[in-house]
């Protein structure tokens, strides 16, 4: 079976489905189960991956190009070039595939948000992506959610028939686990200047991410918790003006601290560092960085909306993403009692445990071979 597997849409700072390519793609490479794959990337994402060739695992180097005009690439060219290799079946794994296609195809969805909330895109964005991941979901012989939040969006919003879609969660790597060196711990603090007490934030700045009601729940509490600062951790995205605004009215320019991009080796590190980490979207198809913080041993609070509830579970404190002062009533529990921290690690450590690449590896490869047998792909993780 010949796999080919488009991940040309890796950035150069990759996060949440960039990370998603990368990790598959290694775990694939690790465990193959005997299926051949062809990689196509762009220059820039080659050494991200770190995967060696060797005659069952290939890499097809492309031209870097820009988002956009990679976006009009494979919608024109891909199609001619894939069909070169003679695939068994293409996996696209970030929400579009070459349409004009001919073979069997597989689709990853990380969620709908294009679907649920256009308003927090920018208008080229929301069109665009609107009608190819809808044109995509159509065409394609089987596809992938992140979550089964994700799987139920699709059925729901998209039509999708439920046995075209499987779930198939994603891992974390043994890299985020609590670390006990305190020259490493040390060296990340000075390096990214971070505090000695400090809560976490860790994304990509964009609508969704609800930093607005984390700003507004941390504002509530600087007078009772004046030791407590606030990490933003992550590079800019789109629709960021008004939280960096709020920062300023809030009057927190002295409490929060904006790292910009950490890279990946450090990011255990800082998630170690801190308190607590807060994750307040108001929408995920998974929600990688809370798998991260749980991995860690670092108590989150999250929302009880999306995915979730379904990545933390009983490890994680649930709040409604609207509900500032229910967040800040979570922050302040946390900061104020050690032993509801040490419990909420401890049972964040244990699910932590239950989310590997392996697996998701091995549950893609199921996904490959039903498509290639023409079985339906079912909805059993």
């Amino acid at each position: 079976m010949r796999i080919g597997i488009d991940a040309t849409p890796l950035p150069p700072r990759p996060v949440g489905a960039g990370n998603y390519i990368i990790q598959l793609i290694r775990a694939l490479w690790r465990n193959p189960e005997g299926a051949e794959f062809i990689v196509f990337a762009q220059q820039q994402g080659v050494p991200l991956l770190e995967v060696t060739e060797r005659p069952d695992f290939r890499l097809v180097r492309l031209p870097d190009r820009s988002p956009a005009s990679r976006l009009v690439w494979e919608q024109t060219a891909f199609p001619r070039l894939a069909r070169c290799y003679n695939l068994d079946l293409l996996h696209s794994l970030h929400y579009t595939m070459p349409l004009l296609y001919p073979g069997r195809t597989v689709v990853t969805f990380h969620d709908l948000t294009f679907f649920l909330f256009p308003h927090l895109h920018t208008l080229p964005k929301r069109y665009f992506f609107r009608f190819f991941t809808h044109a995509s979901q159509r065409r394609a012989s089987a596809l992938i959610a992140d979550s089964e939040s994700t799987r139920q969006d699709a059925i729901r919003l998209a039509s999708v028939p439920p046995a075209k879609i499987r779930t198939v969660l994603l891992g974390v790597t043994p890299e985020f686990r609590p670390l006990s060196d305190p020259a490493r711990l040390q060296a990340v603090r000075q390096k990214y200047h971070l505090p000695e007490r400090f809560l976490l934030f860790v994304g990509l700045l964009e609508p969704r991410k609800n930093l607005p009601a984390l700003l507004q729940a941390f504002a509530s509490l600087v007078t009772r918790l004046p030791e407590v600062k606030l990490v933003i951790v992550g590079r800019l995205g789109w629709m960021y003006d008004p939280t960096l605004r709020l920062v300023q009215s809030l009057g927190l320019t002295e409490q929060v601290h904006f790292t910009g991009y950490v890279d990946q080796p450090d990011l255990p590190a800082v998630y170690n560092l801190a308190e607590a980490f807060i994750y307040p979207s108001i929408y995920e198809g998974f929600g990688l960085p809370v798998l991260e913080a749980m991995a860690c041993g670092t108590p989150v609070i999250t929302t009880d909306v999306s995915s979730m509830p379904e990545i933390a579970g009983e490890a994680g404190v649930l709040v409604p993403p609207d509900d500032i002062p229910a967040l800040a009533e979570a922050i302040e529990r946390l900061c104020t009692s050690p032993d509801e921290r040490q419990r909420l690690a401890a049972l964040g450590l244990a699910r932590a445990a239950a989310f590997t690449w392996e697996r998701t590896a091995a549950q893609t490869l199921d996904v490959y071979r039903r498509v290639a047998s023409g079985i339906p792909t079912s909805a059993t993780q």
